[in-house]
């Protein structure tokens, strides 16, 4: 898609494949959130927090379920997008857990029974409530990020600094 600016062209993609354009330099450039950006694991420069999409990746469970730890030695399934950044949170508290990939509503996991717990994305935590969820604990701060294809940015270094420039960064 065209821009008013002639250097500059739009490809509109899903969130979850802007890293993928990027890193693989189909994109030179692109505007993600940090929980995808994490969860892919893709290997891009981040140069700019944009400073909008606050929100946090949290785990939840019902209100009055048992947390961190299931009684009897049971390990927790936890229902999730981001089967990445679960694994590796848990993991890093030494707390296994078999991790469910879900890719809609997770938090109808733990009232269907898949799930103990999930871990999602929370702004207000209304969604939350409105399943009878509470938050245990965060995993990640997210929000908007620019990232960078690594040899995009020296190769175009000058076009490069020039929008950093027009979007407020250095």
């Amino acid at each position: 898609m065209p821009s008013s600016d002639p250097g500059i062209e739009f490809l509109v993609v899903k969130p979850g494949d802007v890293p993928v354009y990027v890193e693989s330099g189909a994109a030179d450039l692109g505007v993600t959130g940090t929980d995808v950006l994490r969860e892919t694991g893709a290997d891009v420069l981040e140069p700019l927090e944009l400073g909008f999409g606050f929100c946090r990746l949290s785990v939840a469970a019902p209100v009055d379920a048992p947390y961190p730890a299931l009684p009897g030695g049971i390990t927790a399934r936890v229902a999730t997008k981001y089967p990445r950044l679960a694994q590796a949170h848990f993991a890093a508290a030494g707390r296994p857990v078999d991790i469910i990939r879900v890719n809609g509503s997770v938090e109808v996991a733990p009232l269907l029974d898949l799930a103990h717990w999930i871990v999602d994305l929370v702004d207000t935590g209304s969604t939350l409530r409105a399943n009878g969820l509470v938050e245990r604990e965060t995993v990640l701060e997210c929000g908007a990020v620019l990232v960078a294809n690594r040899a995009s940015q020296k190769l175009k270094l000058d076009a490069y600094l020039g929008l950093m420039g027009r979007l407020g960064g250095t």
